[in-house]
């Protein structure tokens, strides 16, 4: 308990999935907390549930001017800045192929889950050296690993994230800052909701579904929880990671470790199709 206590964190893209299990994890651990993302009524709830702790902040990380506010606004709430978590981020809507890019759907892709991190890192890194040091975490993913695991444009800017990650770590260690990524496997979010064009709520109400589909996507018979991801953050947040920088961090229930069919469309016993069908008996996908 209390591996966290005093520091202030800021997490993007903080009021779903493994954003909010991160900042709910960090409160408990001592920490005082701000979210920033677009969802205002999500934010105003968790501002509620931590009163004094958590501090909700609209941003759209595409933008950097937001994210310099989000940054002043952990400084002038709390008093400073000791922990980053880009952890805001996104799939190509359209999932296009290279034959089919389209130059606004790669742009945007790259800038809400590449860009918006460096844009983090520079506003960040004035407040983390007044501080004397701290940790930066990117939330990357196995798609930057491997090949046939999601869309072109999301791979790459998540290949590009892990990249960026150690060319911080180096830049950032004479301040004593240390920079590391998570890779998530297919842990099930409330993204997916948009993703199979799932109703809102659909993710909650029918996840003994959706994790029965899951257990089988890696070797560890076991659907991935977003918890998994909060407490690798906590790791790399907290004094337990003092000698660790410039790492990718892989959470994935031993996906890497074998080949990609689980995810193939063209198996009626994989992932996708298994969830699409399920998007079609609850009245959305296609």
């Amino acid at each position: 308990m209390n591996r966290l206590q005093d520091k202030v964190a800021l997490i993007t893209g903080g009021c779903s999935g493994f954003g909010a299990a991160t900042a709910a994890l960090f409160v408990a651990q001592g920490a005082r907390v701000v979210v920033a993302d677009l969802q205002a009524q999500a934010g105003a709830e968790q501002e509620a549930r931590f009163p004094g702790k958590l501090r909700f902040v609209q941003c759209d990380v595409t933008s950097e001017e937001q994210l310099r506010n989000a940054v002043q606004t952990a400084v002038d709430s709390f008093g400073g800045l000791d922990i980053l978590f880009n952890n805001a981020g996104g799939n190509d809507p359209e999932h296009l192929t290279i034959a089919e890019m389209d130059e606004t759907v790669w742009d945007w892709t790259l800038a809400l889950n590449l860009r918006a991190a460096v844009m983090g890192m520079k506003h960040a890194l004035p407040a983390l050296r007044v501080r004397g040091g701290g940790a930066v975490i990117n939330t990357a993913s196995i798609a930057g690993m491997g090949v046939g695991i999601s869309t072109v444009a999301y791979s790459v800017a998540k290949a590009g994230l892990i990249h960026l990650t150690r060319m911080a770590a180096a830049e950032f260690a004479p301040h004593g800052i240390r920079v590391n990524a998570i890779c998530p496997g297919t842990i099930p979010t409330p993204a997916y909701e948009r993703e199979f064009g799932l109703a809102r709520g659909t993710f909650d109400n029918h996840r003994q579904d959706i994790d029965a589909i899951f257990q089988d996507a890696q070797p560890l018979r076991q659907a991935g929880q977003v918890d998994d991801v909060a407490r690798m953050a906590l790791f790399l947040a907290s004094d337990d990671a003092r000698f660790v920088t410039g790492q990718h961090m892989v959470v994935d229930g031993g996906m890497l470790q074998m080949p990609p069919p689980s995810l193939r469309p063209e198996d009626p016993q994989a992932v996708l199709p298994r969830m699409v069908n399920l998007a079609q008996r609850l009245g959305g996908g296609t």
